[in-house]
């Protein structure tokens, strides 16, 4: 016997052998096959876990009750923001960290103006605080705080002022602005 593989073919001078595959590609060949086979039985057969398009439904349902709780501010939906604790106290924390070096711990107006007296620079009906908070008064030094914040704490940020509202702290500023019609 000799040691070369038997000739298969010959073209042009080239010659074809019929050699056996390397160990090391039959050994991938076959672990590929036998994830695919395992792949498929757990994911469509069994289906242990959620599949690529599981885990897109349920991502898109998470982004839809995300939008429908995302609803636009009005005063129905700020007031009974304010009436969340949890909101209301998600929307003080945010207040601390951003508001409170302008407005005071207890808003009483530094910087910033008051904001627990009657009287407000824009209007203070509870769109109004919220527009001011999401969109800024670039002219008074008020940063517009949606881009940085997100609406949601925006909306929490505009609760907890709604819970300053009248509350008049001992050492405010002096009212600025115009008394809040009834």
């Amino acid at each position: 016997m000799s040691d070369k593989a038997p000739l298969h073919y010959i073209y042009d001078g080239i010659e074809e052998h019929d050699n056996n595959l390397p160990n090391w590609w039959l050994f991938l060949l076959w672990t590929t096959l036998i994830f695919a086979a395992g792949y498929w039985f757990w994911y469509h057969v069994a289906e242990v876990s959620p599949g690529q398009l599981g885990e897109y439904r349920a991502e898109a349902a998470e982004v839809a009750k995300r939008a429908g709780s995302n609803k636009p501010a009005s005063d129905e939906t700020l007031l009974a923001l304010m009436q969340d604790p949890t909101t209301v106290g998600g929307g003080k924390a945010v207040f601390q960290t951003n508001c409170a070096s302008c407005h005071g711990a207890q808003g009483q107006g530094l910087i910033g103006p008051n904001l627990t007296d009657p009287f407000w620079m824009h209007g203070g009906k509870p769109v109004a605080i919220h527009k001011v908070v999401a969109e800024g008064v670039v002219s008074k030094g008020m940063p517009a705080w949606e881009r940085t914040l997100g609406a949601e704490r925006v909306k929490a940020v505009t609760a907890y002022v709604l819970t300053l509202k009248g509350t008049n702290a001992p050492s405010g500023k002096e009212p600025q602005g115009e008394p809040e019609q009834p």
